[in-house]
């Protein structure tokens, strides 16, 4: 029995060291922005359409613009289109003015025997979860992890 609980707790317990774990910081303080070309628009929009509804709850619905920190990646664009889609104005590299109420967001999506993790950076706050990537898309497979900066 416990090694049947070990074994339900290891994914969790390895995204959570992913999480921690990827501190390769920029500028900002935020994470480079990667995602691998291999996955499949559909699943990029599977996992982009959850993360960003995910994303609204912590920032609201709407409210703000978001700074994107982009790669080339399936995932990266479908990211910006679901983040157009929930109402946000989203700009890449454009200068704004000093009353545009920004949050600079960066991702990662890294693959993990069979299944993605996924990250969303801001500097108050990361999201994180699991997914198993499959043809026609892409299901969570972990609970939505959020980490605070203080």
């Amino acid at each position: 029995m416990p090694v049947r609980h070990f074994r339900n707790c290891l994914p969790a317990a390895l995204f959570a060291l992913a999480l921690a774990g990827c501190q390769s910081l920029n500028s900002g303080g935020l994470a480079v922005s990667t995602a691998p070309a291999e996955i499949s628009g559909s699943a990029a929009s599977a996992i982009a359409g959850d993360m960003v509804s995910r994303l609204s709850e912590q920032i609201g619905p709407g409210k703000v613009t978001v700074a994107l920190k982009l790669d080339s990646s399936p995932f990266g664009q479908a990211l910006e289109a679901s983040l157009q889609a929930w109402g946000y104005a989203v700009v890449t590299d454009q200068a704004t003015d000093d009353k545009t109420k920004l949050v600079a967001l960066a991702y990662s999506v890294e693959p993990y025997e069979g299944q993605v993790l996924v990250r969303l950076s801001t500097s108050s706050f990361e999201i994180g979860r699991a997914y198993s990537v499959t043809v026609a898309g892409a299901v969570p497979a972990s609970p939505l992890s959020v980490m605070q900066r203080g």
